[in-house]
């Protein structure tokens, strides 16, 4: 794969955002979340580089695919939890916070605005936030013993991303009203007998090439049935979507007020300092 956008050299800002074209398939494009060492967590930073990453594949004209992933060993990790802790500062304005959360998803949710299919290539754990952004994907390939869960609830949050939204249309209502209101932390395997996930492999290596391989079946078929399809099926699906949202944000607002949601982040980020 030839990496186009991001750093690795000395001296030069990480990119938190790569994207590479795959060498062997034309049109096809892998797009990985780039700071492993927060287990690719989600924040401000990440959201406007991946904003502009999909701004950029939209403009190109040879796009027939993309596989969004995560450089190892997760996929994400969820919404970083500085930017939690700096949404529940007692100085913070509910008002405000529904705003910023707002626009928060809708960098990550961009995504949608991809005019071919995306294959989410969950190669390691996908959390909170992050399994969000999967699931915002067109289709998903998981590992088989990746953790994957909607924990907001255990951290006292009301979930945001889309979850309350794009979960249920997945796996139906009463599946996904289990895995939201307990938190409950599946695996891969678990995940595809509900149909959050199309298929599962065994190594993180083999999620990729099982996803690029797919990616190669779709970028061969003609491109206007393609992306007027994906069209038509996001069109579908996205019918109530910014309202949804909205009362998204508005209700994860109302959760960083509150004293459980403060001592939690206070307690996660205790516990990261001393292990750090």
């Amino acid at each position: 794969q030839r990496r186009v956008h991001g750093s690795k050299n000395p001296g030069q800002m990480l990119s938190k955002v790569l994207v590479r074209w795959c060498s062997t398939t034309k049109g096809l494009a892998v797009v990985s979340f780039n700071n492993p060492q927060m287990l690719n967590a989600l924040d401000v930073a990440m959201g406007k580089e991946f904003q502009a990453r999909v701004e950029e594949l939209c403009l190109h004209p040879e796009l027939r695919c993309v596989v969004l992933t995560g450089e190892k060993p997760a996929f994400s990790s969820g919404g970083d939890m500085q930017f939690l802790a700096e949404r529940s500062a007692p100085h913070a304005n509910v008002h405000n916070n529904a705003t910023v959360m707002r626009e928060f998803y809708s960098r990550f949710l961009s995504v949608r605005k991809l005019p071919v299919p995306v294959i989410a290539a969950i190669n390691g754990h996908a959390v909170g936030a992050g399994m969000c952004v999967a699931l915002a994907c067109d289709i998903r390939i998981a590992l088989a013993s990746a953790k994957l869960g909607f924990t907001f609830s255990t951290l006292g949050l009301h979930p945001g991303m889309g979850a309350t939204y794009y979960l249920p249309k997945a796996v139906g209502w009463e599946r996904a009203s289990r895995l939201l209101l307990t938190g409950e932390v599946i695996n891969g395997a678990q995940a595809r007998d509900m149909g959050l996930v199309s298929q599962v492999e065994e190594t993180a290596d083999a999620v990729l090439s099982e996803a690029l391989k797919l990616g190669g079946v779709i970028a061969a078929n003609p491109p206007c049935a393609i992306q007027t399809l994906v069209r038509t099926l996001r069109t579908a699906q996205d019918g109530e979507v910014d309202r949804a949202l909205w009362r998204e944000a508005d209700a994860q607002s109302q959760c960083y007020a509150t004293t459980e949601l403060r001592s939690n982040v206070d307690r996660f980020l205790s516990k990261k300092d001393k292990k750090s």
